[in-house]
């Protein structure tokens, strides 16, 4: 009798998988030749937080700053495409793909959205699109990591009095073509009562509890995502 293949060996799969990531990122970090003043500052120590970059206005042309700020940094993608399903009905996927008819035949296109943070009031998003997907997603964890920005975080609900970074300090709606998305206060404990994808931009963001309340095509998460994005960056306006 053949014996049975025990579960830890994919998982173990998935670990060096992670690894080689890992490595081949501290690799590249390693042979990071800074190319903007903003970068030969970072290289030589004398920046050692990102808000000192933003309060200063200036813009961030290399990834690899953010990667020297944000070791712990974690990403996620955004499930924007759908995989072929009976009756149009598939599971969604984060890769979306298009077709270009061409002389040579169908050219296909992958985008990918990312969401980049450090879960204490940082957060980016970005999309990239190639001919396969990981450049793809390569191309969209860098641009998430050059559009990263701050967000402000507070105890804004009339029902709790904590005084403590959990949640955002007032009502706030974002839009994004005809997506809009209303984002208010909740008391500490309540969650993250908010479409699957957006769960994922507030929780890489630091926020823990939220209500929301969305309109228009809400099943477009690429709107979505961008109407939360806007949401978060009105934070910092009304501030």
């Amino acid at each position: 009798m053949r014996p049975r293949m025990s579960r830890s060996r994919g998982k173990g799969k998935e670990r060096t998988r992670e690894d080689r990531e890992r490595k081949k990122k501290e690799e590249d970090f390693l042979n990071w030749v800074p190319k903007t003043q903003l970068g030969k500052d970072i290289a030589a120590g004398k920046i050692k937080n990102v808000d000192e970059i933003f309060n200063a206005n200036q813009k961030i042309f290399e990834s690899e700053i953010i990667d020297s700020l944000f070791p712990n940094g974690e990403s996620d993608l955004i499930n924007i495409g759908q995989a072929k399903g009976k009756f149009g009905g598939g599971k969604r996927r984060p890769w979306r793909q298009t077709q270009k008819k061409t002389c040579e035949g169908n050219v296909p296109t992958f985008a990918c959205l990312t969401v980049f943070g450090d879960k204490n009031g940082h957060v980016g998003l970005g999309m990239g699109r190639a001919k396969e997907t990981v450049p793809a997603k390569e191309k969209a964890l860098k641009q998430a990591k050059l559009n990263l920005m701050t967000v402000k975080r507070g105890c804004g609900s009339f029902n709790c009095t904590c005084n403590e970074p959990h949640s955002i300090p007032f009502k706030v709606e974002g839009k994004c073509g005809s997506s809009r998305l209303v984002l208010i206060p909740a008391p500490k404990g309540t969650g993250l009562a908010i479409d699957d994808e957006c769960k994922k931009i507030l929780r890489l963001a630091g926020i823990k509890d939220i209500y929301s309340n969305a309109f228009g095509q809400t099943r477009t998460k690429i709107n979505m995502a961008k109407a939360c994005i806007d949401a978060l960056q009105k934070l910092d306006k009304f501030v």
